[in-house]
């Protein structure tokens, strides 16, 4: 049975790499945050727009250049975090994003698959004031 299931999330790991959803821009974005993955030559750039008061995801974009399992990741993680509090992102990791595209992901892919997961986070972060670096970057994702 375990193949079979797999194969399903492999098909759509595909289908979002060749029909991202909500991929583009946001004029009036919240914010805006870009980062990439050096090793493999990924970046994607991410638009957010909270609502009025700023707890709440409503509407998310992307755009981006890479591998099928970071297009992928991006496109599934814009779906799942439209009405997601910004609280819950904050709290997402790794596990969240490996177990959203459901397939075991090899240690070299796991930053390509977390890239959208982090630009995000860091996105709200810096937005909040929580944090401040220009871009985000795996590299310094320490394993």
């Amino acid at each position: 049975m375990g193949i079979g299931g797999s194969d399903m999330y492999r098909q759509q790991i595909l289908d979002h790499y060749k029909n991202p959803r909500n991929f583009g821009e946001i004029e009036d974005a919240t914010f805006t945050h870009v980062g990439e993955n050096p090793m493999c030559g990924d970046t994607i750039e991410m638009d957010v727009v909270l609502d009025d008061d700023e707890e709440v995801i409503e509407r998310v974009a992307f755009r981006g250049d890479g591998c099928a399992i970071s297009q992928a990741s991006a496109s599934m993680l814009s779906e799942q975090l439209t009405g997601m509090p910004v609280e819950d992102l904050e709290e997402m990791d790794r596990d969240d994003v490996i177990d959203m595209l459901g397939v075991d992901i090899s240690p070299m892919r796991v930053k390509c698959a977390v890239l959208a997961e982090k630009v995000a986070q860091d996105g709200a972060e810096i937005y909040f004031g929580e944090k401040n670096v220009d871009k985000t970057t795996t590299e310094d994702d320490e394993e």
